[in-house]
């Protein structure tokens, strides 16, 4: 196999892969490519199967049934799925970082890359004291793995921390260094799970440039899994999805995010909400099977995940219940499949529909102001009680707008956690500007997060600070340019 034909060839091919646990299907029949040279992300809510996937690349799991295929720089073929996984990083070149840091706390930075290169430097010891008198070919190869730690301190921005424990490094600068530490093994493929979990705004940026540098600079592939769409959607050149273990969607970052069987079950949007991001990306297609609504009987509660249940078509819960979901039942399936219904069941409030005139298709059209204000009069108490609630909730923020100052709105978007659809809660919730949210106390908070339906986000996120800096900026801008005050 010559030099071409491997760089054309995936550098990790799994095929049909599934595993079980007992009667649980977490993996079912996924196959997907990480292309060679390029960032590969596995995304999908928590339980969907990201994690269990990596544990069946990097061998800490068998699976049940498929074929893992590494096909590296020389052209060797590995199949991980028969390989202990201590070989799969020593003969494969296959690292990987955890959910959880799994640093040496006690041992300086520096120390924590030489660790990484143990291998090395045991062969170069002969497996005996040579080492340890620096006889033979030792002197050389330590000097070379203190070069490379170096190097990699440098590339992750902790040359100044060299010799401080790593336990005392920031929760970010851990993070940079795992990678670090995972680079200094000379992987070909670089598996990271959520590397950006917990980290602020500027320590994503940080995140991303180790990335693409890594990308472009060393020849690694990299496969991670991460929730954190902002870093997904900057840095992934192939995004798969997965939904309870199967692939609903795979390509590139553009075409996932338009994607609406990942808008309906991944991307986090209300029910009610699908169709109006639908409009967005302009799939009115979709947005026609999708007018039917969801399927109640078999959906998720308001505080669950946006998928309908697991394959399997029994679970048994710790308790002893025994739950039976029918397949197919998630939403992306349901956004693929799904057809208009003939009727509305009793009791449902039928939803306006409106004619398109470039396609002489129906499709439904926005409520009116009165409809959202006033709950339709059933004879189902839920939608009752979810008025109420919506109604207090109204009451909470206390320094809404009855309209933009001087006519213009800020871009609330520049926030980070705050989309298009989001913007247009707040703005029709009477927050405008970047000051408002500056000023938001405790009880603002909980009711904005009642709201737009977000439980901890706010914090997490930190959009009181972020909202303060961008409205220092705008107050630094003359008022004929800003728009807003005057």
């Amino acid at each position: 196999m010559n030099a071409t034909t491997t760089t054309a060839m995936p550098i990790l091919r799994v095929e049909h892969l599934s595993m079980k646990f007992g009667g649980l299907v977490a993996i079912g029949d996924l196959s997907f490519d990480v292309r060679r040279g390029e960032i590969t992300a596995l995304i999908g809510p928590n339980g969907a199967g990201k994690t269990t996937v990596f544990n069946c690349i990097t061998g800490f799991y068998k699976p049940t049934e498929g074929m893992i295929r590494f096909t590296g720089r020389a052209g060797d073929e590995f199949l991980l799925e028969r390989m202990p996984d201590f070989q799969i990083t020593a003969k494969a070149k296959v690292a990987r970082t955890f959910q959880n840091i799994r640093l040496f706390s006690g041992m300086t930075v520096l120390e924590n890359l030489l660790v990484a290169q143990h291998n090395k430097l045991m062969k170069a010891s002969g497996y005996t004291l040579l080492g340890l008198f620096g006889i033979g070919g030792y002197p050389q190869a330590a000097a070379e793995a203190i070069e490379k730690a170096r190097y990699w301190l440098e590339k992750a921005d902790l040359t100044d921390r060299a010799d401080d424990p790593a336990g005392d490094l920031p929760y970010g600068a851990q993070r940079r260094l795992e990678i670090a530490r995972a680079m200094c093994t000379d992987p070909e493929l670089l598996c990271l799970d959520e590397p950006a979990a917990g980290l602020n705004p500027k320590e994503s940026l940080a995140l991303n440039a180790l990335l693409n540098d890594i990308k472009d600079n060393t020849g690694t592939s990299i496969l991670l899994i991460e929730h954190d769409m902002s870093v997904v959607m900057e840095i992934s050149d192939h995004v798969v999805v997965l939904e309870y273990g199967r692939k609903i969607s795979d390509g590139t970052p553009e075409e996932v995010r338009t994607d609406p069987s990942v808008i309906a079950a991944y991307l986090g949007v209300d029910d009610e909400e699908v169709e109006e991001v639908l409009i967005e990306v302009g799939d009115e297609d979709v947005i026609e099977q999708l007018d039917t609504g969801p399927d109640t009987e078999h959906g998720p509660e308001a505080s669950a995940s946006m998928f309908a249940g697991p394959l399997s078509d029994t679970v048994v819960h710790g308790n002893g219940e025994r739950v039976t979901v029918e397949k197919g039942a998630g939403k992306a399936g349901r956004a693929r499949t799904e057809k208009p219904a003939a009727a509305k069941p009793a009791g449902t409030a039928a939803r306006p529909v409106k004619a398109s005139a470039s396609t002489g298709r129906a499709k439904s059209g926005k409520a009116s102001a009165a409809e959202k204000a006033e709950p339709p009069v059933t004879g189902d108490k839920s939608a009752e009680a979810k008025a109420k609630p919506a109604a207090a909730r109204k009451e909470g923020i206390s320094n809404r707008l009855s309209a933009p100052r001087g006519g213009k709105a800020d871009n609330l978007q520049l926030v980070k956690g705050i989309g298009p659809v989001n913007e247009k809660k707040l703005n029709a919730h009477g927050i405008y500007h970047f000051d408002q949210i500056a000023a938001w106390k405790k009880a603002d908070i909980a009711a904005a997060e009642a709201y737009l339906a977000f439980d901890g986000r706010i914090a997490r996120e930190d959009w009181i600070g972020q909202a303060k800096a961008l409205a220092k900026k705008a107050a630094s801008v003359p008022a004929t340019r800003r728009g807003g005050r005057k």
